[in-house]
């Protein structure tokens, strides 16, 4: 694909989801197209997160730096643990969308956010409010996005069902994390327990 193919890819998520959902299902990628856009998305996105970190603008900065590696490995990891209950939400809740298909639309998603973060970046540049009203307005396209994507997926034909799957989705997320994360005897910063 073409930079001004992407871009306009990119515009048409934005003023037709459903469409855009359609066309990249009907692709019909191979496991390895899709894993190789995956480990394309994460590296670009790590890169872009790392670069913007440096210069203090990242939108989702980590409390600490991290090398690249390791902040490769939390974007695999969230997007891999995303594609799971996303899927898995949706069909908890009647949608019958496979996990290649969430995974094809959300490594779609993962594309645009570093689309988005350079564009803030940029923004930044010029006018630290306008790049604040970017990443609001940013954050409700992409939960429009999500929840159409959500909603062809899994055939729902219903965007409040896409609503809930993304609300069953994201608690699933934050509990497995919260569990992941505490097999691994991490804890929030400052927080302490009394045995």
């Amino acid at each position: 694909m073409t930079p001004a193919g992407f871009l306009r890819l990119a515009l048409q998520t934005l003023i037709a989801p459903r469409e855009v959902a359609r066309l990249l299902l009907a692709a019909d990628l191979s496991r390895e197209a899709i894993m190789t856009a995956f480990a394309l998305v994460v590296v670009v996105n790590a890169l872009v997160v790392g670069v913007m970190q440096g210069y203090g603008m990242a939108m989702d900065a980590l409390p600490v730096p991290v090398g690249p590696a390791i902040l490769a490995a939390l974007l695999a990891g969230m997007l891999g643990i995303s594609i799971f209950v996303m899927t898995s939400a949706g069909r908890a809740l009647g949608g019958s969308g496979r996990m290649q298909d969430v995974a094809v639309l959300f490594i779609w998603l993962q594309a645009l956010r570093a689309l988005v973060q350079v564009g803030v970046a940029l923004m930044a540049m010029i006018s630290g409010s306008l790049a604040m009203i970017m990443v609001l307005a940013a954050m409700l396209a992409g939960i429009w996005i999500v929840l159409n994507f959500l909603d062809v997926a899994h055939g729902l034909d219903n965007l409040f069902k896409a609503l809930m799957v993304l609300i069953l989705g994201a608690v699933g997320m934050v509990l497995l994390l919260s569990l992941l994360f505490s097999l691994m005897g991490l804890t929030p910063t400052g927080m302490t327990y009394d045995v």
